[in-house]
């Protein structure tokens, strides 16, 4: 019997040969935020993936968090994600772009000199990369009802500058304490207007997002990522944690989308969240499911069998470029290197060995 994992199937109007997706992972290995001739070879050694989403990019200058993360709002960065998108079709795989904003998960010597925004002007306390070391994030800037339309207009942008780079369709990143799970939770979001308050204000910003992101892609194109029970960034859980996820979900199960990636407890950390919250959630998705957070490969065959459509694999992709094949075979799976995950060269980037 053949594993699932090793089955195609189709997410939204997206065929992939298998179910191994790669997760999207930040690098830092684009000095002038721009895709260079790396990272076309890196992602070109993992798409043995069925379907890779690319590294977080974000959608204007003023939604970058971290030093060197590579943007998708301008004609530079559509030609340098060309080169990954036609090197990864020409391996057999898939690709759809992260389109990502940050929020208040930056600092002003990444923004010309601006404060961050978010949707009030609370701190994360938390720290970021800004190029020579990890620093405190600053106090943000609140969105104007005009700035809010703005960053709209930005995702709107993103999302046609992704269809010009030859990208197969994109993801929205509302995790992981990132713009629009700011908006979500009532610990980032403390606004009195239309976007704040109740949970029908407080998920406007994520709903305004999608129509507009689908807008460009058209059906089954469009997909978006979740953490329901992370705190990553700080952003804290919500007090109606619940209730807000679960009118999430109801609205994307009114959207045409390609899948609903989940990350199941801390992002990258513990697979920990109150019982049954998780799968309350995931059994509410409509959308093709894609498992996310310390899959081994049977954990990942018992998710399928449960019925997700396909599994992230993180780091374990890092550091194995040919992550099927070794499933497939039982091989022995690289260690990762701890040292070199953010910015630098081929080292613990494009120098893994694969099998043969």
């Amino acid at each position: 019997m053949t594993d699932m994992l090793f089955t195609p199937t189709t997410l939204g109007q997206i065929e992939i040969a298998n179910r191994f997706v790669m997760a999207p992972l930040t690098r830092n290995r684009a000095p002038d935020l721009v895709p260079v001739d790396l990272t076309v070879e890196y992602y070109r050694q993992r798409a043995t993936a069925g379907l890779i989403i690319s590294e977080g990019t974000q959608i204007s200058p003023m939604g970058q968090g971290y030093a060197w993360t590579p943007g998708i709002y301008n004609d530079a960065q559509v030609a340098g994600w060309r080169k990954v998108t036609d090197a990864v079709h020409g391996a057999g795989s898939k690709i759809v772009a992260q389109i990502w904003h940050v929020g208040r998960i930056s600092v002003p010597q990444l923004l010309d000199g601006r404060d961050p925004v978010a949707p009030s002007a609370i701190s994360a306390e938390s720290k970021t990369f800004d190029g020579t070391g990890f620093v405190a994030t600053t106090v943000p800037h609140a969105l104007t009802l005009d700035e809010i339309a703005a960053t709209v207009a930005d995702y709107r942008n993103a999302a046609e500058c992704a269809k010009a780079a030859g990208f197969d369709g994109v993801e929205i990143h509302a995790a992981n304490g990132y713009l629009i799970d700011q908006f979500l939770r009532d610990t980032s979001n403390t606004r009195t207007d239309s976007y704040g308050g109740s949970i029908e204000n407080r998920t406007r910003f994520l709903r305004e997002v999608v129509e507009t992101v689908i807008s460009v892609w058209g059906p089954g194109r469009v997909g978006i990522r979740l953490s329901p029970y992370s705190n990553a960034n700080n952003v804290g859980i919500s007090s109606d944690t619940p209730e807000l996820f679960a009118a999430v979900v109801d609205f994307l199960n009114t959207q045409d989308l390609a899948f609903v990636h989940l990350i199941e407890g801390q992002t990258g950390g513990a697979r920990d969240w109150p019982e049954g919250a998780i799968e309350a959630l995931r059994n509410r998705i409509t959308a093709p499911y894609i498992a996310n957070n310390g899959y081994s490969h049977e954990m990942a065959e018992a998710a399928l069998a449960d019925g997700a459509a396909a599994v992230a694999f993180g780091r374990l992709f890092i550091a194995n470029p040919d992550l099927p094949q070794r499933f497939q075979t039982g091989a022995e799976l690289n260690p990762l290197d701890g040292d070199h995950l953010y910015g630098g060269g081929a080292e613990g980037y494009t120098d893994y060995p694969a099998l043969g």
